[in-house]
This record gives structure tokens, sequence and C-alpha cells, in this order.
């Protein structure tokens, strides 16, 4: 059923007469979490899942390439354009996890998860969480976030980017 409505979602964001500013359709949504299709203005497209407390989000992006980005937004946030910091995300009582050289870009922490057994056992850990809590270097809690919802969410964001990779491949 998902696979259908993903489908739909990218015959609708690749209709004629779409072109411009971002677009995005909801595919799947559970609890607190959304997980959304999105063109670019540049026409690319990628899957996000995300959830949000008032105006802050985490979300997890991947793309057909199935590189995984995630981002963490506030609007209390003014980073300005281009830094960086080692950030720690810890996922319930589990051990935490480091973001070395995580991007601080106006509101939004960005990092890009390694395509390596660690950046799945973090998904996993996602996956299988009630809460995890960003900090700073220092280990201070600068804002939690519920992951309730997240393993259908995920599951949902995996079944959109195989989504993706089948609209541009036309023998799958």
């Amino acid at each position: 059923m998902r696979h259908l409505l993903v489908a739909a979602a990218l015959a609708a964001l690749l209709a004629p007469g779409t072109a411009g500013a971002q677009q995005s359709e909801v595919v799947f949504s559970y609890k607190a979490w959304e997980v959304r299709v999105v063109q670019f203005d540049d026409g690319s497209l990628s899957c996000v899942a995300q959830v949000s407390h008032g105006s802050d989000s985490f979300s997890v992006w991947a793309d057909s390439n199935e590189a995984v980005r995630l981002q963490f937004y506030s609007e209390a946030w003014d980073f300005g354009e281009g830094s960086t910091a080692d950030l720690e995300v810890q996922i319930d009582r589990r051990g935490p996890w480091t973001m070395t050289n995580a991007e601080l870009y106006l509101q939004s922490v960005l990092f890009d998860m390694p395509d390596t057994n660690d950046g799945v056992r973090f998904l996993t850990e996602v996956m299988q969480g009630n809460v995890m809590r960003l900090r700073n270097d220092s280990g201070q809690d600068v804002m939690a976030y519920s992951l309730a919802g997240s393993s259908a969410s995920i599951n949902a964001l995996i079944q959109c980017v195989d989504g993706l990779n089948r609209s541009s491949n036309p023998f799958n």
C-alpha cells in the first residue's frame, strides 16, 4: 500500500506545471512522525522522515543514492552560514554517538551518516528508541526528540527511497 502512496506522490510532484519552489507530498504519517517525498527546484527528489514538536524537529533525509543526512532544526537557533561543531546524540540509555564536524547552518545542525554498519546501527537505535537527546560537545542537553512511531516511519522512509529508485530506473 505504501508503494502506491509513494507512486501517487511521485506522479503528483512530477506532473507538468509543478516546476518552481520546493514541493512535497506526505506519503506516511504515524504518531508525531511524517514521511514526505520532496522535489527541489532543480528537479531532484528526496524522502524525509521527520518528528516535530512546535518549531523544533529532527529529520532523516535520504535520496535515490541512499545518502542519509540527519537534520536537527529549531527556530530558536541562529548559527549563521557555515561553521562546524562536535556534538553528541544519545538514544535512551544506550551509549552516546559522536557527530564530529556536524555542519551548523542557519537554524539547522546537519550531519551526513556514514554508509557503514555504524550508520545502520544508529538508524536501528532510532527505530527501537523512545527518546533521543542532542547534546553539545560538553555533554549538556540541547534538545530532546520523541522517537515514538520512528520504527514505522523509518520503514516508510526506506520504501519511499525504493520508490525513488524505481521511478528513475524504467527496468524496475
